[in-house]
């Protein structure tokens, strides 16, 4: 019996290394990048400290690496804008003096259902005009043709034309929008925001650090908050003809808080957005039992090339720093258990077997007792 005691003890005092749960091991994580750093970056598979030096060096960082400006391939067509008609538009056509010229709109006839279609080959018929090629040009050069051809047939004519059909040119409103939308191009010029405000807007599940505009096969990624949030309108994009413009989700942004917290769960972060300190209040905290808050560990980046942080929050005024630490997106919040709680827990798992051990020795032994005379 005292034999097998000492195994179990043996056994239990050497089982750190294979006990349940995860567990963070430093020396083995070191061991396991030994030799692959870059020159240079001797801590580059360091567990870094998190310490008010360190939140200094995100800060500054933070401030150097905001959104670079986008160059709006359309931004010469933006600052002389002029819509031009296309094939399917309806034009209005007035000559003044010429009643005969022009088919009044009223009550129950709109402007688009008295206008003047424009065909699918650009060309578009009116009186004493005939059949003229339209698409491609301006109003004001419509306007020109119009008026030269009918010199021939009136004294000095005056006449406005108009679109009152915007059929021809749309953009496509897409994702996490409260309308998605196909929407026209007008003669007013159409933004990137235009759009997404005609949408009636993104939805509280939208994503805006992560617009995609879809233009002639290639896709351009536009950060729409930096546009609302600094004033950045190099983001805002002026849009042309079958431009797809897709708000995404923020569900790719998730934070993932595991061990010793009340609840582990992923949680998405808000506007791109979220510290340490709220990572773990919106778990419900750490496990005030099995928990160890002065081994906090955020694990950062791929497994090839990890970045590690450490975060003693064993005094409660450390959590300052907490609040102050911004998470990335699929960062995973790491609360390591307590030393005890290991040990409890490996306890658990081997009482079962003591106890039939023990059961076995002593059915044996009772058995020897009565059989001995």
């Amino acid at each position: 019996m005292r034999r097998v005691l000492l195994l179990a003890w043996v056994l239990c005092t050497s089982a750190c290394a294979w006990g349940p749960g995860m567990y963070m091991d430093e020396n083995a994580f070191r061991e396991r990048y030994a030799g692959k750093a870059d020159a240079g970056a001797d801590d580059a598979f360091e567990i870094i400290p998190i310490d008010a030096e360190l939140l200094g060096k995100q800060q500054a960082a933070r401030q150097q690496t905001r959104p670079a400006p986008r160059q709006d391939p359309l931004a010469e067509v933006a600052a002389d804008y002029n819509y031009r008609v296309t094939a399917h538009d309806v034009l209005s056509v007035i000559v003044w003096d010429h009643p005969e010229l022009t088919i009044p709109a009223g009550e129950f006839r709109s402007a688009e259902a008295t206008g003047h279609p424009v065909a699918a080959d650009g060309t578009m018929f009116f009186p004493h005009v005939g059949v003229i090629q339209v698409a491609g040009k301006t109003l004001r050069e419509v306007r020109e043709l119009l008026t030269q051809r009918l010199t021939h047939v009136i004294e000095r004519p005056q006449l406005d034309v108009r679109v009152v059909g915007f059929r021809g040119q749309k953009v496509q409103v897409t994702g996490e929008v409260v309308a998605p939308s196909s929407l026209p191009i007008t003669d007013v010029p159409l933004r990137v925001q235009d759009a997404i405000s005609q949408a009636r807007g993104p939805t509280p599940e939208a994503d805006l650090r992560g617009v995609t505009l879809t233009r002639g096969g290639k896709t351009f990624t536009l950060d729409l908050q930096a546009l609302y949030e600094q004033g950045d309108i190099s983001q805002n994009w002026l849009l042309q003809d079958g431009d797809i413009l897709h708000v995404s989700d923020r569900s790719r942004n998730k934070v993932f808080v595991l061990g010793e917290v009340r609840r582990p769960s992923s949680r998405v972060m808000l506007k791109g957005r979220m510290t340490l300190a709220e990572a773990i209040g919106d778990s419900e905290g750490f496990d005030p039992v099995s928990s160890n808050p002065a081994k906090v560990y955020v694990i950062r980046g791929s497994f090839d090339r990890p970045t590690i942080y450490k975060l003693d929050a064993r005094s409660p005024d450390a959590l300052l720093l907490a609040t102050q630490f911004q998470l990335q997106p699929h960062d995973v919040v790491f609360v390591s258990a307590h030393n005890l709680t290991r040990w409890n827990r490996i306890i658990t798992q081997i009482q079962p077997t003591v106890q039939m051990l023990w059961q076995a020795i002593d059915i044996g032994n009772r058995a020897v007792i009565i059989q001995s005379p």
